[in-house]
């Protein structure tokens, strides 16, 4: 099935070094760009994350430190991805809570200039949880009645991703084909931050996502517990999270 898009949409893979976007990097990214007319294009970028790839991770990508010596940083690379995915909708297989996160970290990390935050995300996992409770190797088998060859390789992850989604539009007729629709149901919790760490509750008031102030507001504990806002900017948090936080906190300054 087409997608239905007023957008170009990006549906993107990351393997990386591990699964905290405050510390880990990018070792490889894989996208599929669709234009609404239908046309297609693929770009696949091996990274030198800059760090020590650990044996856990190389297991499941199969990506090792000497096979990612001879290539090219995030910053030389990440310039070219947010020009490509410029003013284009996301997904992704997890990607909410994964690897738009981690993308956005490596963007601000390289200060490289790209505003995700107007983007419309749409997560297949969520979508397929929601529907089926399974996994991506499960999923295209379910779906597309294929069996991922060379999962955990972006680029199949990738393909197999968007077939998903097709496949997804054509089961399910109360899916409409919209982006904005398929964004909204594939989103567990409006999140203020990407890593999630703040939420907005029903009132539209920004509330913490963790921890021992779950659930109350992050203006009212900033005013009751100022030390809290250190701490967290001194801990292993995202940057994106940590520049919110600030937003919020001058934010009730001014007030």
């Amino acid at each position: 099935m087409k997608l239905n898009l007023k957008n170009p949409i990006v549906f993107f893979d990351l393997e990386t070094t591990g699964i905290n976007p405050a510390t880990d990097r990018i070792v490889e990214i894989s996208y599929l760009k669709i234009h609404p007319n239908g046309k297609e294009e693929s770009h696949t970028y091996r990274v030198n994350p800059g760090i020590p790839i650990p044996k856990e991770a190389s297991e499941i990508h199969h990506i090792t430190d000497e096979m990612v010596a001879g290539c090219p940083g995030f910053k030389e690379v990440g310039q070219i991805i947010a020009n490509d995915i410029k003013g284009c909708d996301l997904a992704g297989f997890n990607s909410n809570r994964f690897d738009v996160p981690l993308l956005a970290e490596e963007f601000l990390r390289n200060d490289i200039d790209l505003d995700m935050s107007a983007r419309k995300l749409i997560d297949v996992q969520v979508i397929f949880h929601k529907m089926e409770q399974r996994n991506l190797r499960a999923a295209y088998r379910f779906y597309c009645d294929k069996e991922l060859e060379d999962a955990h390789s972006a680029e199949a992850d990738t393909r197999a991703t968007y077939e998903v989604l097709q496949a997804q539009l054509e089961r399910y007729p109360e899916l409409k084909n919209d982006v904005e629709f398929l964004a909204e149901f594939s989103t567990q919790n409006r999140n203020v931050d990407f890593a999630g760490k703040f939420i907005y509750n029903n009132k539209g008031e920004e509330v913490f996502n963790f921890g021992k102030y779950k659930d109350l507001s992050v203006e009212e504990v900033l005013k009751k517990d100022p030390g809290y806002y250190g701490w967290m900017m001194n801990g292993d948090f995202a940057l994106n999270t940590k520049n919110v936080l600030t937003k919020i906190r001058l934010r009730s300054l001014q007030k």
